[in-house]
């Protein structure tokens, strides 16, 4: 029984980018790394499908750090309430 290789994501994405930044050609980069050509362009087209998403998550996780910021400002300014009400009610409290 033949036991199957695993790759990377690192591995795959530098092979591929072997393929686009280098100008090689797949049945080069197969040779190179001794992988099918059939898997290769299978990472190749995979990588030219799924680039545009990359930027896309950057500006959802923007949003999503944005929200979180707002959230615990709201919550310092609700405990710096909470602690000034506390201070003066404890002044208020030593004098009686």
């Amino acid at each position: 029984m033949v036991k199957r290789r695993k790759f990377t994501a690192e591995f795959k994405a530098k092979t591929v980018l072997d393929i686009i930044a280098n100008g090689k050609s797949v049945a080069e980069v197969s040779r190179e790394y001794k992988i099918k050509d059939s898997v290769i362009s299978r990472w190749k087209t995979e990588f030219l499908e799924r680039c545009p998403t990359v930027f896309e998550q950057d500006g959802k996780q923007q949003d999503d750090r944005d929200d979180r910021i707002a959230e615990l400002e709201r919550m310092v300014g609700k405990l710096a309430m909470e602690l000034e009400i506390s201070k003066k009610v404890s002044t208020l409290l030593k004098f009686q």
